[in-house]
C-alpha cells in the first residue's frame, strides 16, 4: 500500500492482485430441531385423521344425491304414464326397466284375511300397456274388481302393488341393449309403491249426492320410491314418496288392467 500526499491532500492507493482475492462467507447453518419435526409431524397427522375421517362420509352423499337426482327423473315418467292412462308405445321402453310386478291382495270382512299374493313377470310385462294397467290398480275393489270409494261396510278387496324396476335414467353402459346379465343385475335399482286411493272422505261428505261423485271421480295417486335394491334382495335407506291428484274415472274394460281416463261418472 502506498500513501501520496499532494498539495494537503492525501490518496490512498491499494494494489491487490486479483489472485490473492479470497471471500469469506459467515458459517451459518440453517437446520430444524427434533422438536420442530415432531411438532410438524403432529400437525401433519391430525389434518390426515379429518380427511380421512370425513372423505367416506363426502363420498356417501355424492353417491345418495346421485341416486336421489336418479329417482327424481324416473318419478316424473311414471306419474306422468300413470295419471294419464298412457297405453301402446311411447318414449320410455318400459318393458326394459320394470322386471316384476306384485300385488299383495287381501280381503276384508271386515277384518283381513290372509293376503293373496300375485306376481307378473318378464314373461306377462311384455308391453308398457301391461305395466302401467298394473300399476294402476285401485287400492280397494270389490268382488267384481271394480274400483269403490266407499269401505265402511268391509267386504272388499284391497290392493298392494309394488314394482321392481332397474333405473331407467343413469349410465348409459347398464341400459339396453347391454345384455350382460351380471352387469344389470349390479345396476341401480328399486322398488315402487303404488297406491291409487279415493278421496279422503267422512261418512258424512258420503252421504251426499256431490261427496259420492267427488269420491268417484277424485283420486290420489301416491308413488313411493325404495333404494337400492342390494344384490341379497334387502332395501338401503332412501325412501321418497311422490302424490298427484288425479281427476277422472278408472277403466276396466280389461282386468286385472287399469287405466285412468279424463271421464266423470255420476256415482250411484
Amino acid at each position: 500500500m502506498k500513501i501520496k500526499v499532494t498539495s494537503g491532500r492525501w490518496q490512498v492507493t491499494r494494489r491487490v492482485r486479483a489472485e490473492n482475492l479470497i471471500t469469506h462467507h459467515s458459517p451459518h447453518i440453517t437446520a430444524f430441531t427434533m422438536m420442530e419435526i415432531a411438532i410438524s409431524l403432529a400437525v401433519i397427522g391430525i389434518a390426515l385423521v379429518g380427511i380421512i375421517a370425513i372423505l367416506p362420509r363426502g363420498m356417501q352423499t355424492q353417491r345418495e344425491n346421485r341416486e336421489q337426482t336418479l329417482i327424481n327423473q324416473d318419478a316424473t315418467v311414471f306419474m306422468e304414464n300413470i295419471r294419464n292412462g298412457a297405453r301402446g308405445r311411447f318414449e320410455t321402453d318400459l318393458t326394459n326397466y320394470v322386471y316384476a310386478i306384485t300385488n299383495y291382495q287381501t280381503f276384508y270382512s271386515p277384518t283381513p284375511g290372509t293376503p293373496t299374493v300375485f306376481g307378473y313377470d318378464n314373461s306377462y310385462l311384455t308391453n308398457n300397456e301391461r305395466i302401467i294397467g298394473l300399476l294402476s290398480a285401485p287400492e280397494y275393489t270389490d268382488n267384481f274388481g271394480n274400483p269403490i270409494y266407499d269401505i265402511s261396510g268391509g267386504n272388499y278387496y284391497s290392493n298392494h302393488i309394488v314394482a321392481y324396476v332397474h333405473s331407467i335414467s343413469g349410465s348409459a353402459i347398464e341400459k339396453p341393449p347391454q345384455d350382460n346379465t351380471l352387469l344389470l343385475n349390479s345396476s341401480f335399482g328399486y322398488e315402487i309403491l303404488c297406491v291409487n286411493a279415493p278421496l279422503a272422505a267422512d261418512t258424512n261428505a258420503l252421504n251426499s249426492a256431490y261427496g259420492k261423485n267427488l269420491a268417484a271421480n277424485l283420486r290420489e295417486l301416491r308413488l313411493t320410491f325404495r333404494w337400492p335394491v342390494l344384490p341379497n334382495g334387502k332395501l338401503g335407506g332412501g325412501h321418497l314418496t311422490y302424490r298427484a291428484s288425479v281427476a277422472g274415472t278408472i277403466s276396466t274394460n280389461n282386468l286385472p288392467l287399469y287405466f285412468y281416463q279424463p271421464q266423470f261418472t255420476n256415482a250411484p
